[in-house]
Order: structure tokens, then C-alpha cells, then sequence
């Protein structure tokens, strides 16, 4: 008998249950790998639809900084437009201003050339009512001599044609063939006093008007350290007369042209406080200002600009110094 049978009968019937075993093994190990996949899966689809998600948010982003791109870059434009036509206008503004500015200057230097014809006419005015003042004393003069004389004012009357005096005067000493003595006039003829030069009404100096036409000559003739001195004379021979402030004035427009603006300043001063009539308070008003501006005081300048609006609104003056507010910055207060 054969004893490996028993073994291998055995051995069949145990060959299913492995096989069974092994089988319910894999299921087993099958399982968890198929529910590990499937959530690979979905969270896979996840990222993808996140990853979708994501491009269509940056496509959108694209899209709208495209156009605020757009929006910026025309709002640039604009700008740039804007910034160029505002450039103009102030181009424009200020080419006017100038041209107002120099048509102003203009304006106010010939109504100061008339000013100052208009002075010397006086001056000239002046001396011809001196001649004629004097002219008029010599013949008063003359006058009074001859009703002083015997017979009264009648030397002078001539007789009647063909009339003989009843008692002839007597012959005046006669010369060489019956002619008067050069040296002895006729009885009948007075005598003429001798011209009498006209007094100066200052210690030996000429007039105040001649003082004055001889130094607005020198200042024209552009010798201002001679004008200057003869100003000075003016000034110091006259302080009275009305000649003085324009001599002052003078003084002044010398001492800036030189840049000795404070002596300038100092100038203009006298002729706005002890001239107060004088057609030069205006324009000294106006230099005064710009003398202070050129020495850096440019509040104090500004005042005076100011100040010469309020007190002269409708002068030529007036209208420069707005011009030269406006020209720095200051808000001019219309008149």
C-alpha cells in the first residue's frame, strides 16, 4: 500500500481553501487601493476646476487692466492737452502783460516827458513875467523921472505945427556946428535910469526857475552828476518853491539810475511829504516802490503799490503798479 496517497489526498482538498484564502486576500487588498483612487480623482478635479477658476480670474484681471490701461493712458492724454493749452494761455497772459506792461511804461514816460515840458514852459513863464515885471518898473520909473522935472509931464508933449513958443527955451550948449554936446543931454529929453538887474531872491543866486531850466537841461542831456548839483542848488537857494519838488524828484530818478536806491527812496520821500501838490507825488509813489522792491524790501514795496492805487486809482502810475503786482504774484484789488 502505498502510503504517499493519504498526503496527497490531503493536499488536494487543502489547495481550494488557500486558493480561497489568497482570493478573499486580494479583495482585501484591492479595496482600499480602488477608494484611494477614486478620491485621487476628485481631488484632481478639483485642482482643475481651481486651476480654471484661477486663468478665467487672471483673464478677467487682464482684461479690465487692459482698460484701465486705456482709461489712464487718455486720461494722460488729456492731461498733456491740458497742461499744453494752460501753457499757452499763460504764454499768452503774460506776453499781453508785457505788452500792457510796456505800452504802460510807455504811456507813463511820455505823459513825464510832457510833465516835465510842461515845467520848463512854466520856468520859461516865469522868467518872462520877471522881464515883463521889470520892463513895467523901468517904466514907472521912467515916468515918475519925468513928472518930477519943471513943467510937469508936459516935456514930452510936442507944440503945435506952426506955432511959436512965446518964450523959446535957451539954446543948449552947443558942440561943433550947432550939434549938442554928446555929454549933455537936451533940456526937454529925460533921461532914462540905468537898467537895474533884477534881484535874485536868494543871497547871489539866480533865480529859482533859471536854476531850474539850466539843471533840467544837464538831466536831458543825460549829465546827471552836474543836474544833480544844480538840483541841489534848487533846493537848497528855494525849499519853498514848487520848483524844489520836482527838483527832488530829480534827485531821485539820478540816485536810482546810479542804483543808490536808498538815497533814491529818501528822495522820493521828500517829494511825497513836503510837496504834497506837486504833480510828481504819483510817479514818485510808483519809483518809490520799485526802489524798495530792488533793494529786497518787497512787503514794503508792495505797500506802496498799494498805497498809490488807493490814493491816485485813475493815474497812469496806478495802472503800472497793478501791472507790477500782477507780474509778482500779488492779487491786484480792482479799482
Amino acid at each position: 500500500m502505498n502510503t504517499n496517497q493519504p498526503i496527497q489526498r490531503n493536499q488536494r482538498k487543502k489547495r481550494p481553501f488557500v486558493a480561497a484564502v489568497l482570493f478573499g486576500a486580494a479583495l482585501c487588498c484591492a479595496s482600499p487601493a480602488f477608494a484611494v483612487s477614486k478620491d485621487m480623482v476628485q481631488l484632481q478635479t478639483q485642482i482643475q476646476q481651481l486651476q480654471d477658476a484661477v486663468a478665467r480670474l487672471q483673464q478677467s484681471n487682464d482684461e479690465r487692466m487692459g482698460v484701465m490701461k486705456d482709461l489712464i493712458q487718455q486720461s494722460a492724454d488729456s492731461i498733456n492737452k491740458m497742461s499744453a493749452v494752460v501753457e499757452s494761455l499763460q504764454k499768452q497772459m503774460q506776453a499781453q502783460q508785457e505788452a500792457q506792461s510796456g505800452k504802460t511804461d510807455q504811456i507813463s514816460g511820455q505823459i513825464q516827458s510832457l510833465n516835465d515840458s510842461v515845467d520848463e514852459i512854466k520856468a520859461r513863464i516865469g522868467s518872462l513875467q520877471k522881464l515883463v515885471q521889470d520892463v513895467q518898473s523901468q517904466q514907472q520909473s521912467m515916468s515918475a523921472n519925468m513928472q518930477n522935472q519943471p513943467g510937469g509931464g508936459s516935456a514930452l508933449s510936442s507944440p503945435p505945427v506952426n506955432s511959436v513958443p512965446d518964450n523959446p527955451p535957451p539954446p543948449a550948449p552947443s558942440g561943433r556946428r550947432g550939434k549938442p554936446s554928446a555929454n549933455i543931454p537936451p533940456a526937454d529929453v529925460p533921461v532914462a535910469p540905468a537898467p537895474v538887474a533884477p534881484a535874485s531872491l536868494s543871497g547871489g543866486a539866480p533865480p529859482a526857475d533859471e536854476l531850474y531850466k539850466t539843471a533840467l537841461g544837464d538831466y536831458m542831456a543825460a549829465k546827471y552828476a552836474l543836474a544833480a548839483s544844480e538840483f541841489g542848488d534848487v533846493v537848497k537857494n528855494y525849499p519853498d518853491n514848487p520848483l524844489s519838488g520836482n527838483a527832488y524828484y530829480y534827485q531821485a530818478e539820478i540816485a536810482y539810475r546810479g542804483g543808490k536806491y536808498a538815497a533814491a527812496i529818501k528822495a522820493y520821500d521828500a517829494v511825497i511829504d513836503q510837496y504834497p501838490d506837486s504833480n510828481k507825488v504819483p510817479v514818485a509813489h510808483l519809483h518809490k516802490g520799485m526802489a524798495l522792491v530792488a533793494q529786497n524790501q518787497k512787503d514794503a514795496g508792495i505797500r506802496e503799490f498799494r498805497n498809490l492805487i488807493q490814493r491816485y486809482p485813475n493815474s497812469p502810475e496806478a495802472m503800472q503798479a497793478r501791472s507790477k503786482l500782477s507780474g509778482m504774484g500779488v492779487t491786484v484789488t480792482p479799482k
